[in-house]
């Protein structure tokens, strides 16, 4: 299969060594020589590193690197099977190399982006033949995370849909097809983990540390959500919250956070900046620091980890609800994309589903906000005595 990724930053390369080590044919399209020849290198050490464990050998190299061409004309991609663009998350940007895109590849050929938060109909729009257009979405690092999202626009057509999901599955990836709204699976349930706790800090109720030391031994998150989010970069996050947020019409569920709107606008980005919620430049690692300096209140972990989950647990149910995607996937996406320790259905069953609708009309007689509104789904099976999986 020939492969055409669009855009050699962190993600297309990443995705470009996919599909290179399942044995594609990839061109690697970038604008930037400079860009290109970086990503050359970084897969030069990355495979080194992957030889010093024991896990390729030299031959194995050989033939990766020899599956992955450097191009940096869009025409390069003409005998492409299967196109993914990976580049800036901007509609009219995307629409415009899509645009161009088609008028080089064969009529058969899949155009994929690899989007995290727009609309695969709105990039659809921008085709002769839309049909032929899907969302494809890897989780960073795309080598090592297990979970691809697979969205069909309402005008992909089932033939594209399924050639997709077999070829991902094919590259050794966990599929999970989600319905083209904001967010998808992980983007839109992941929400509450970041917006709650942020709510639970603005409310004075824990410092950063005691939040992320509750999720993290009590819940077994391998990391906490400000550490998380110092992780993934404050500006980025944020972004993600606010477009999320607004594509949902301005539902309270998604509200942002000045806190992380302020950390952001300060420049306090995280370990890239080397100061977001905690410090990154006095030797010690943030796992150990959040450890040292938590304040280890039992009942106060508690009730920041139940009122977390709880949000979690609900956001998941109601993206069942709406048919965003099934439960096997939902559960598949937040444990393989962004490692949860448990699927939030499979959590919720474990818990009781009447402990989650308990806790949530709980927070709902306390603030009146639509914030803490019940999910329909959650509150039916309450009452009928279902649950999702047993």
């Amino acid at each position: 299969m020939n492969v055409g990724i669009i855009g050699s930053g962190t993600m297309g390369s990443g995705i470009a060594q996919v599909a290179a080590t399942s044995g594609c044919k990839v061109k690697l399209y970038d604008t930037n020589q400079n860009a290109l020849d970086k990503s050359k290198n970084a897969l030069e050490k990355v495979l080194n590193r992957l030889i010093e464990k024991g896990r390729i050998d030299e031959n194995e190299k050989s033939r990766i690197q020899g599956n992955i061409s450097y191009v940096n004309s869009l025409k390069d991609l003409n005998d492409s099977n299967l196109t993914i663009e990976a580049i800036i998350e901007n509609l009219d940007v995307k629409q415009k190399v899509f645009a161009d895109l088609e008028t080089y590849v064969s009529d058969d050929c899949i155009i994929a982006s690899n989007t995290s938060s727009l609309s695969i109909a709105s990039i659809a729009s921008s085709l002769q033949k839309p049909e032929r257009c899907v969302g494809i979405h890897f989780f960073n690092p795309a080598p090592l995370m297990k979970l691809v999202e697979v969205i069909p626009a309402i005008q992909t057509s089932k033939e594209v849909l399924d050639a997709s999901v077999e070829t991902i599955t094919s590259w050794k990836k966990v599929v999970a097809v989600a319905k083209d709204t904001p967010g998808f699976i992980v983007n839109r349930v992941a929400r509450p983990f970041y917006g709650e706790s942020l709510r639970v800090y603005e409310e004075g109720i824990a410092d950063f540390a005691t939040i992320d030391w509750s999720l993290k031994t009590l819940g077994k998150f391998r990391m906490g959500p400000f550490e998380l989010m110092d992780f993934i970069g404050n500006d980025v996050n944020y972004t993600v919250t606010e477009t999320v947020f607004t594509a949902f019409y301005f539902d309270p569920r998604y509200k942002p956070a000045f806190t992380q709107k302020r950390f952001a606008e300060a420049g306090y980005l995280g370990r890239k900046s080397g100061k977001g919620y905690y410090e990154y430049q006095n030797g010690m690692s943030s796992a150990e620091f959040i450890s040292a300096s938590a304040i280890k209140d039992d009942e106060l972990a508690q009730r920041i980890f139940d009122r977390v989950l709880v949000m979690l647990i609900n956001e998941a149910a109601d993206a069942l609800f709406l048919n965003i995607a099934s439960a096997e996937d939902i559960d598949n996406a937040m444990t393989k994309g962004v490692n949860y320790p448990k699927g939030l259905l499979a959590w919720a069953d474990e818990k009781g589903i009447d402990w989650c609708v308990n806790q949530l009309d709980a927070l709902y007689d306390e603030y009146h906000e639509d914030r803490y509104r019940c999910s329909p789904l959650l509150r039916k099976m309450n009452r009928e005595g279902k649950t999702f999986f047993c």
